[in-house]
Order: C-alpha cells, then sequence, then structure tokens
C-alpha cells in the first residue's frame, strides 16, 4: 500500500485599513491565539473562492481579493497533542465590504484592529510565525496579480472545462 504525504492547503487575508490589520482571535488547540482570517481551502471551491468564504465566516465582513501576498509552507507541531501537519498557505490582500449580521465562526472568539507594532508586541499570541510574516510582506509591498492563479472548471464540477 502506498501513502501519498499531503500537505494541508489554507488561505489567509490581510486586509488593512487606516495602518491597522483585521485579525481573529480564536481559541486553538494551544489556547487563545491570534490570526488573519483564514482557513482551509474546501473541496469544490477556488483559493479566491475560500479566502472569501473564510474572511465571512470569521469576521462577518465581505472581502474582494485583489492580490497574492504570498505562498507559504510550514510546519506545525502542537505542543499540547503532539499533532505535526505541514501546512501550505496562500495569503491574499484586498478589499473589506459590507458587514453582516451574523455569528463568527466557530472558536473565533472576536475580531481585532492592530497596528504593526501591537502586531510585532504579542508573537508569542499568534496563531503561526505566519501571521506576522504575511503582513511583514505585505507592507514590504509584495504582490502577485491574480492572474497567476488558474482554477480548471473540474474544481466546481465541470467536468468538461
Amino acid at each position: 500500500m502506498s501513502t501519498i504525504w499531503k500537505p494541508s492547503v489554507t488561505v489567509a487575508a490581510v486586509i488593512e485599513r487606516d495602518g491597522r490589520f483585521l485579525l481573529v482571535e480564536e481559541m486553538t488547540s494551544d489556547g487563545v491565539r491570534f490570526n488573519q482570517p483564514a482557513g482551509h481551502l474546501d473541496p469544490d471551491e477556488s483559493l479566491l473562492q475560500a479566502v472569501t468564504r473564510e474572511t465571512l465566516e470569521e469576521t462577518a465582513h465581505d472581502f474582494v481579493p485583489t492580490a497574492l501576498v504570498g505562498m507559504y509552507m510550514s510546519r506545525y507541531v502542537s505542543a499540547r497533542s503532539g499533532e505535526n501537519v505541514t501546512y501550505l498557505r496562500f495569503t491574499f490582500c484586498g478589499e473589506l465590504g459590507a458587514v453582516h449580521d451574523q455569528p463568527l465562526d466557530d472558536g473565533i472568539l472576536r475580531t481585532v484592529w492592530m497596528d504593526i507594532d501591537e502586531l510585532r508586541s504579542c508573537v508569542a499570541r499568534h496563531r503561526s510565525p505566519q501571521v506576522l510574516q504575511c503582513v511583514e510582506d505585505y507592507l514590504a509591498g509584495k504582490r502577485a496579480p491574480l492572474s497567476l492563479i488558474t482554477t480548471h472548471p473540474s474544481v466546481n464540477g465541470n467536468q468538461r472545462g
């Protein structure tokens, strides 16, 4: 029997407004942590659909991605459970839209706006090292056009493509 290793694919949104960044405070297996609006790519959705959905679920705001900030690969080993997972994270920046009257996703305690100094001062409470790295890359002007990302129609169930 062959075992195929597969990283977990995630998406994240770097959202900046007036020098402050939108984060979520969430309950994790390692305690309460800060993260960008982020989550796993679901079956039958593109990366852009995933980041839009995750932002809505975790912040109750619409989100329109405008650029790819970066792609990040990291390994997470939980100090409590010993869980060992490799993540491949696609991080986007974009425009925050309308807020909706809906509950935040399970585990999300609240949304928080932080400036870069506040974000740098609480690294021990970040969900992963990518939280700060993505913001630093955004501030450094790293952007790739969304046209670099192609989703074949078969992903959304159109086998003819």
